[in-house]
């Protein structure tokens, strides 16, 4: 079984055979077990080394969460600048993404909301005992349909 902190194997290995792929003429790359071990356990080394930079960092500006501008610095001062350019723009890449995904998930509260209002209102007019347990299933249908509805939606 694998170690809480080890690398997923299969994404270690897409990343590997991905990058390595673009730098041969042929595209075929095999690589051994102990090979992609060995990029794991650097790549662990590697993210271990960066958080405590980033956190030392957050430390001397006197704050305790870890802000992307924290690991930013961490990448100029392990001597990484390279890559604070290629990181800010997936990063501002993200965010862009996120942003369509949280305004669609919003917009799918909203409209759960007022449909419950709706119901709620319509309930106040029917409150018999058969009547009670109809709403509460319709209530659920009406949510499980919603649910559906919004998390289609943010499929891309």
């Amino acid at each position: 079984m694998a170690e809480a902190e080890e690398l997923p194997r299969s994404i270690v290995r897409r990343v590997v055979k991905d990058k390595l792929s673009r730098c041969s003429e042929d595209g075929d790359i095999s690589v051994s077990k102990d090979g992609l071990l060995a990029f794991s356990e650097s790549g662990r080394i590697f993210i271990h080394y960066l958080s405590a930079t980033a956190n030392d960092i957050c430390k001397e500006s006197k704050r305790q969460i870890i802000t992307a501008e924290d690991v930013f610095k961490a990448l100029e001062e392990t001597e990484f600048p390279e890559f604070v350019r290629p990181l800010k723009a997936s990063l501002e890449e993200f965010r862009k993404k996120n942003a369509g995904k949280k305004a669609a998930v919003s917009k799918g509260k909203e409209d759960e909301g007022k449909k419950k209002r709706k119901l709620e209102g319509e309930s106040t007019d029917k409150r018999e005992g058969s009547d009670k347990d109809e709403e509460v299933l319709i209530k659920v249908r009406v949510l499980i349909k919603v649910r559906v509805v919004t998390t289609n939606d943010s499929i891309p």
